[in-house]
């Protein structure tokens, strides 16, 4: 069966108060990038498809990845692994802005999840047009649209977002909206999330594993 990596970009420069100024790998991101390759490299997926969303920060990534775990060809870009605006969204449902917390600084990351969380919570409620289902079914989409795709014998490797393997993974696990924002909560940068694309749809095998950031690289682990 084919085997599909969802990969969630590195680092960004968490605390920037636009949607452009996050949209950019910090140092750590990359190197981040490099060790999640490294680990790819080692499963050793079979002819892999290479995907990412179009924002920068999973654009650079899947490059990263790719060289480091030597897949062939250049990553192929789908603006539907895109991560939805987290500013934008806090601003519109989640009572404060981001910059209300102390931007940068571990010590503000909470406060800002804490506002992040209840801003989800308010828009996965919103019914309207164009909001969380819209969000969602384009991701499901995409998904679907790439395993159907896949010959046996072929894997694929995606660079998305946060709340993208949230929505699916969500999805998959039939989660409530609680369960989708705890899901969201807790991935990590360059995180690998294992599926399998079988003759009765696609399964999760793996959420958030990043095994490859334990011991020596317990360092490189984080969630921002």
């Amino acid at each position: 069966m084919p085997v599909i990596h969802l990969v969630r970009h590195g680092q960004a420069t968490f605390g920037a108060d636009t949607a452009e100024g996050y949209d950019v790998l910090s140092d750590l991101g990359r190197r981040q990038a490099e060790v999640a390759g490294a680990e790819l490299a080692r499963r050793a997926p079979r002819d892999p498809v290479v995907v990412c969303g179009t924002l920068a920060r999973q654009r650079d990534t899947a490059q990263i990845i790719a060289r480091t775990a030597g897949l062939p060809g250049t990553p192929h870009t789908d603006a539907r692994w895109n991560e939805y605006d987290h500013i934008d969204l806090v601003e519109r449902y989640g009572g404060a802005a981001p910059q209300d917390a102390p931007a940068g600084a571990s010590s503000g990351s909470r406060g800002v999840q804490a506002v992040l969380d209840r801003a989800l919570e308010a828009w996965m409620a919103d019914t309207g047009e164009g909001g969380w289902r819209r969000f969602t079914s384009g991701a499901a989409d995409a998904l679907r649209g790439l395993a159907d795709g896949l010959r046996p014998g072929r894997d694929a490797v995606v660079v998305t977002s946060g709340g993208v393997l949230a929505a699916l993974c969500g999805g998959l696990l039939s989660a409530p909206p609680a369960g989708i924002v705890a899901l969201n909560r807790v991935t990590v940068n360059a995180a690998i999330t294992t599926l399998v694309a079988g003759s009765s749809g696609i399964s999760l095998l793996a959420f958030n594993d990043h095994a490859h950031f334990a011991g020596e690289r317990r360092a490189l682990l984080t969630y921002r």
